[in-house]
């Protein structure tokens, strides 16, 4: 455990002591935070990444999105949208009370660009932007869905 300041313990970090307490989800890929990265050609970048950094190929879908790990973390390659107004990549956080988060996020000047909604792969989730432009995904682990049931293919497990 780490030696920290009085104050500096907030209520993050003691959950991050204790570990996850919300259901796993087969269709999120492991790790708190995980970046994604757009790239014009999806399965090519995955590839790549694959045979150039050694990342494991671990969920398919379709051919705009793939999960990839390494160790226990895991990142998101996804299909670069031309409208995406030069965000070229966004963050993905796995967190709880997702719904106060967005609230509390809002109040202190996050603009949000897609509010909380539940979707069919078992995650309910937000997007927001920071002030200095950045694009985080919130997400919270509602229900453990296959990826099989919404058409997803699962790599590894």
């Amino acid at each position: 455990e780490m030696d920290l300041p009085d104050g500096v313990r907030g209520k993050y970090y003691e959950r991050y002591l204790k570990r996850r307490t919300t259901s796993m989800n087969r269709s999120m890929p492991p790790g708190t935070v995980i970046p994604e990265l757009d790239y014009p050609d999806v399965a090519t970048a995955a590839a790549w990444l694959c045979a150039a950094f050694g990342f494991a190929e671990r969920l398919r879908i379709a051919n705009h999105r793939f999960q990839l790990t390494i160790g226990e973390g895991s990142i998101v390659v996804v299909e670069r949208q031309d409208n995406a107004g030069g965000h070229r990549s966004s963050t993905m956080v796995s967190i709880e009370g997702i719904d106060e988060h967005c609230r509390r996020a809002e109040e202190n000047g996050a603009k949000i660009l897609r509010p909380p909604a539940t979707h069919v792969f078992g995650e309910r989730q937000y997007t927001a932007e920071d002030p200095g432009g950045h694009r985080w995904t919130f997400s919270e682990s509602v229900a453990d869905v296959h990826p099989r049931d919404w058409g997803g293919e699962l790599i590894a497990d």
